[in-house]
C-alpha cells in the first residue's frame, strides 16, 4: 500500500526542533516519565518504546532508571543527539530514524508512549494503521500512552484563529483554521528570530472526540483505562488544557517473541 507523505513530517526540520526545546516547562519531563513509570507499573530492565521521541527528553530519563528504550523519530539530528548521549553515558538506548508510518519493530514492549501531542498529526486512516503496528509489538497487558491537547473536548474550548507570543528569543505567531471532514486545525506558523530572519511552516493536527479515539483503540486490540490531565494522574474533565490517554493491549492468541 503506498503511504503518502506527512505534512508534519517535515515540521521538525525548521528552527521549531530549537523552538520547540524552549516551549517545554521546567521540571515537565522528569514528571511525565514519573507518570510513565507509574501507570505502566515498569520494572527494570523493561522495554519501552518512545515514539516521536523528538530530543529524548522521556527517553534519556527512562534510560537513566534501567528501563531499555527503543527510540524514535523521523528526524536525523534528534536520533544523532539521543545516539550520541546514550553511548556517551552507556544507556541501554536503541536509535531508530524512522516516521511512524513506515516502522518496522523487532521487538515486543511492556509501554510504548507517544508523547508532546505528536499522535495528533496523523488523520483517522494512518492512525489505525499506527495503532495496529504497536498492537502488534506490545506485550499482553503491556501499556499504551498517549499525550495530546488535539482531543475536541480541548480544541474546541482553547482554539483561536490567531495568536503571537515570545519562546526565549524568538517571536511566534500563529494562524489556524478549524476545519471539517475530517476535523483538523491547519495552521501557518512564522517564528522571527532575534536577528530579523523570518520563518514559516505549514501542520496539521486531527481532531478525535474522547468517544472516537476510544472507538479506534478499541477496533486495534486495546481498552482505554484512564485519561488524565495532568502527570500527577488528575482525573481529565471537559475544557483540561492537555490530556494523557492510557490504553491497555488485549490479549491475542499470537504473541510476539522479546
Amino acid at each position: 500500500m503506498r503511504i503518502e507523505r506527512n505534512i508534519n513530517d517535515s515540521f521538525f526540520n525548521s528552527v521549531y526542533k530549537e523552538v520547540w526545546r524552549k516551549l517545554i516547562p521546567d521540571g515537565l519531563s522528569a514528571a511525565e516519565t514519573d507518570f510513565i513509570e507509574a501507570v505502566a507499573n515498569l520494572q527494570t530492565n523493561d522495554r519501552v518504546l518512545d515514539t516521536m521521541c523528538g530530543y529524548g527528553r522521556h527517553t534519556l530519563d527512562l534510560a537513566r532508571r534501567g528501563y531499555q528504550v527503543t527510540a524514535v523519530d523521523n528526524l536525523p539530528e534528534y536520533i544523532s543527539e539521543i545516539s550520541e548521549a546514550a553511548a556517551a553515558e552507556k544507556l541501554p538506548i536503541e536509535t531508530v530514524c524512522s516516521s511512524l508510518q513506515h516502522l518496522q519493530l523487532l521487538h515486543a514492549y511492556d509501554a510504548i508512549v507517544c508523547m508532546g501531542n505528536s499522535f495528533a498529526f496523523f488523520n483517522e486512516r494512518e492512525a489505525l494503521s499506527i495503532l495496529k503496528n504497536f498492537t502488534d509489538h506490545l506485550k499482553e497487558g503491556g501499556v499504551l500512552i498517549i499525550n495530546t491537547w488535539m482531543l475536541a473536548e480541548i480544541a474546541i474550548k482553547f482554539f483561536r484563529e490567531k495568536d503571537w507570543f515570545y519562546v526565549a528569543d524568538y517571536k511566534y505567531l500563529v494562524e489556524n483554521q478549524y476545519l471539517f471532514h475530517p476535523a483538523r486545525i491547519e495552521s501557518q506558523h512564522t517564528i522571527i528570530r532575534q536577528d530579523g530572519a523570518i520563518e514559516s511552516i505549514k501542520g496539521v493536527d486531527y481532531i478525535f472526540t474522547v468517544d472516537e479515539l476510544g472507538a479506534m483503540l478499541a477496533s486495534t486490540g486495546f481498552t482505554l483505562a484512564a485519561i488524565y490531565s495532568t502527570p500527577r494522574q488528575r482525573a481529565f474533565r471537559f475544557g483540561d488544557s492537555r490530556a494523557y490517554i492510557v490504553a491497555t493491549r488485549n490479549a491475542t492468541k499470537k504473541e510476539v517473541k522479546s
